[in-house]
């Protein structure tokens, strides 16, 4: 275990080594500069390409980062949960990043962003002849992470009908083709990440309960950056230098603004937010005029008016849909954030409802 080297509290059971008071006051002189490092000392936990997106001074973060540094070394099965936008590709990097599997492949797949007939073939791979148009073998996420790591991001969207194969791929280490009769032994660790609520899922039954406990055995909740608005000094910097902007100071009054917001999309929001106030800094000084804030859009509350008395769920799960597309005005990609799913999820009860 290292220790910080300022007052300044610092994650515990995570190697942050702050800068005194007078270095790290983003205050100072009514503005902090984009460029100001959030130094983090070297550990044999997290390599220096993860160590700058890893640093807090948030309390809501302590037991992440203690969960983080005890499981990376591991090949134990990690679920990230949280909202949209609050890192979780972030952590999956870092749990990577900082495991004996380093260098090898890091390979991502978004069950909700592959189209319920693809995930089968793209997630297990196929043979060659395994279905019309398929001319030639094909490696899927689970062959193609040998040696390294599998994310499966959104691991909420996983079908229903698939959930039992990738069970068996966690108690087996094997996958077999889709054509295929011969399983392949795979040596790769599984991390996966999730803005759903898997246990209501499952008790609704649109998730198996032998995965969900399966994957819940090692669960990291990020908090959303609403409980954590101390890190905005930290992260407001690293963000600007990301964005090539790293050379723009902040004033005092921006951080104060930033503070009173709630950030319902999170650091992804945050980003997107400084990324358009720099195309409006003429000097070197970020300042609240130029801030273009998007507030949360009122239409979405008028789902909450919805009579349910003596109606099915599935009758009010149609309702739902059906509002929310016309509040969206057809647009199903809004319509699908709005009601906290997958798009490839919306487009699939729309077939069922004949919506």
């Amino acid at each position: 275990m290292l220790t910080s080297t300022s007052h300044i509290r610092s994650p515990s059971s995570v190697d942050l080594d702050l800068p005194s008071a007078a270095d790290s006051d983003p205050m100072e002189d009514q503005t902090a500069r984009g460029d100001r490092p959030d130094r983090v000392t070297p550990s044999v936990s997290f390599p220096a390409v993860a160590r700058p997106r890893l640093s807090s001074v948030s309390r809501a973060m302590d037991e992440v980062f203690t969960m983080v540094e005890r499981l990376a070394p591991t090949d134990v099965t990690v679920t990230l949960t949280g909202e949209t936008g609050t890192g979780k590709d972030v952590f999956a990097h870092a749990l990577h990043d900082a495991s004996p599997r380093a260098g090898r492949p890091f390979v991502v797949f978004d069950c909700g962003a592959v189209p319920p007939t693809l995930v089968e073939s793209e997630l297990f791979g196929h043979e060659r002849g395994a279905f019309t148009g398929a001319h030639t073998e094909h490696l899927g996420a689970f062959e193609r992470a040998q040696g390294g790591t599998l994310f499966l991001d959104e691991i909420g969207e996983l079908p229903l009908e698939l959930q039992p194969r990738l069970l068996r791929v966690l108690d087996n280490r094997s996958v077999r083709r889709v054509g295929g009769s011969k399983d392949r032994l795979v040596d790769i660790r599984i991390l996966a990440a999730t803005n759903r609520d898997l246990a209501a899922l499952t008790a609704t039954k649109h998730f198996r309960s032998d995965l969900y406990f399966r994957l819940a055995a090692a669960t990291v909740h990020l908090p959303p950056l609403r409980e954590r608005l101390d890190d905005l000094p930290l992260l407001v910097p690293r963000l600007l230098r990301d964005l090539g902007r790293g050379d723009l100071l902040v004033s005092q009054e921006t951080f104060a603004v930033l503070r009173d917001h709630d950030w319902p999309g999170n650091v992804r929001e945050l980003k997107n937010t400084l990324a358009c106030a720099s195309a409006f800094v003429d000097g070197c000084i970020l300042d609240p005029r130029h801030l273009r804030i998007t507030r949360a859009p009122a239409q979405a509350s008028r789902l909450d008016g919805l009579p349910l008395g003596g109606h099915s769920l599935e009758s009010i799960e149609r309702s739902a849909i059906r509002q929310t597309v016309q509040l969206a005005g057809g647009n199903k990609v809004h319509a699908a954030r709005a009601l906290g799913i997958a798009p490839s999820t919306l487009y699939e009860k729309i077939k069922r409802y004949g919506l």
